[in-house]
């Protein structure tokens, strides 16, 4: 059997997944955790082979949990599990050293197929998360946005006209019309409706 130790901090969620493996005797859950601390106190102590691992999480997070477990030496496989799937998050988790990295939609099925494939040491990866690491391969890398471009947009997002942005942050409108037009060169877009959404996408900024 396959042990597992579920880490998410809704206990609904971690309640559903633990439901879902008791039913398939492939599997063992044999602990739960509601934030990264938690995660790692457990996986010490009952050693599972696989981890399954939100990101989203208080008090540690998931990325900063899996670069810890893989610094302690541990075994486990960590594969990913949560409802994001931005490039701030899937980027990070892959190079900490989580396994795989599945949406919370993933049908049943493909849960315990891709949990027995972790535990092989087979690296696992939702289609819209491997679709969007292709796309980063085949990128020319770009120049980041400064932290005043990432300030002009987020005030944008939030329906702030050129004006109302100078006047929060101090600037002239034309320097406000500059950060706009280096920050769609970055983002490789036309106007600020792309720029925004390609953003939130990225993870450069919140959306409100």
């Amino acid at each position: 059997m396959i042990k597992v130790v579920i880490v998410d901090d809704h206990p609904v969620v971690r309640d559903g997944l633990r439901g879902m493996f008791a039913g398939d005797d492939r599997f063992t859950v044999l602990g739960e955790a509601g934030d990264g601390r938690e995660a790692l106190a457990v996986t010490e102590a009952v050693a599972p082979d696989v981890v399954l691992m939100d990101l989203r999480m208080p008090v540690m997070d998931g990325v900063t949990t899996i670069r810890e477990l893989k610094a302690r030496g541990s075994a486990a496989r960590v594969l990913v599990l949560t409802t994001y799937d931005t490039d701030s998050d899937v980027l990070p988790a892959i190079k900490a050293g989580a396994t795989g990295y599945l949406l919370k939609d993933t049908p049943r099925e493909e849960l315990f197929r891709a949990v027995v494939a972790a535990h092989r040491g087979e690296s696992v990866l939702s289609p819209a998360v491997a679709g969007r690491l292709m796309g980063q391969l085949r990128s020319p890398a770009k120049e980041p946005l400064s932290q005043r471009e990432i300030e002009v947009l987020t005030l944008t997002a939030r329906g702030c006209s050129n004006r109302e942005t100078a006047k929060r942050l101090f600037i002239s409108e034309a320097t406000v019309k500059t950060h706009l037009l280096h920050a769609y060169a970055k983002l490789g877009v036309r106007d600020r409706a792309a720029a925004v959404a390609t953003a939130i996408e990225q993870g450069l900024i919140r959306r409100d």
